[in-house]
């Protein structure tokens, strides 16, 4: 990653969240060489993480994917003409908390993504990006993209996303340890590889973890 603001960016995956599985779609992306971070249904609650936070995935354009300390990227099953917002949305607590342990601001620099298909059109703020936080994928520069659609922010970050919130303590996948000292989990990672979850890692040596409604803070 190329350092700068933590950011999160929410896309679509066109499908019927009540006809497949997260876990389908993220097999899928990985096929094709285009892995999100985590893959959600927001229906089920299903959650399917990919890559660890510090590793670049590819749903954006080029060398946008490493912007950040973190450019996590959200894979949601859905249209642009339904939005996720509108759904169950199981799960979106364990997301968040894990997003809030990258220090990822609870905000939404841009706004509300636009409904489709204005948000095709819609402005890329090099700006707005450069201040971190959450973004749609129609708000990222470089991407020619519409979704996710009208999506409420409300729903997601709470109020209407303008306010930055102090960020939980960052904790560790699937019964993993917390870091603890101020370390830097990909050092961790890098130093002690056998420790196959650690500090958001859900992706190590070609293991895909399935994280449900199951991430922890231990």
């Amino acid at each position: 990653m190329n350092g700068g603001a933590p950011r999160a960016v929410w896309l679509l995956w066109p499908a019927d969240p009540h006809g497949i599985s997260a876990k389908s779609v993220a097999q899928r992306l990985v096929q094709i060489g285009r892995p999100s971070h985590l893959v959600w249904n927001p229906v089920t609650g299903e959650i399917v993480q990919s890559l660890p936070a510090t590793r670049a995935a590819c749903g954006l354009p080029g060398d946008v994917n490493r912007h950040g300390r973190v450019c996590v990227q959200i894979r949601v099953l859905g249209s642009v003409h339904e939005p996720f917002t509108d759904s169950k949305m199981d799960g979106l607590n364990e997301i968040l908390a894990w997003l809030d342990s990258w220090k990822i601001p609870r905000s939404w620099p841009a706004g509300p993504p636009l409904p489709y298909p204005h948000s095709v059109a819609a402005p890329r703020s090099g700006r707005a990006w450069a201040t971190g936080g959450h973004f749609g994928l129609s708000q990222v520069p470089g991407t020619t993209e519409g979704d996710p659609g009208a999506i409420d922010i409300s729903r997601i970050t709470g109020d209407d996303g303008s306010s930055v919130r102090v960020p939980l303590p960052r904790v560790a996948l699937n019964g993993s340890r917390r870091v603890r000292g101020g370390q830097d989990p990909a050092t961790l990672a890098d130093d002690a590889a056998n420790q196959a979850i650690q500090s958001g890692l859900g992706h190590l040596a070609g293991h895909e973890v399935s994280l449900g409604s199951r991430l922890s803070s231990e």
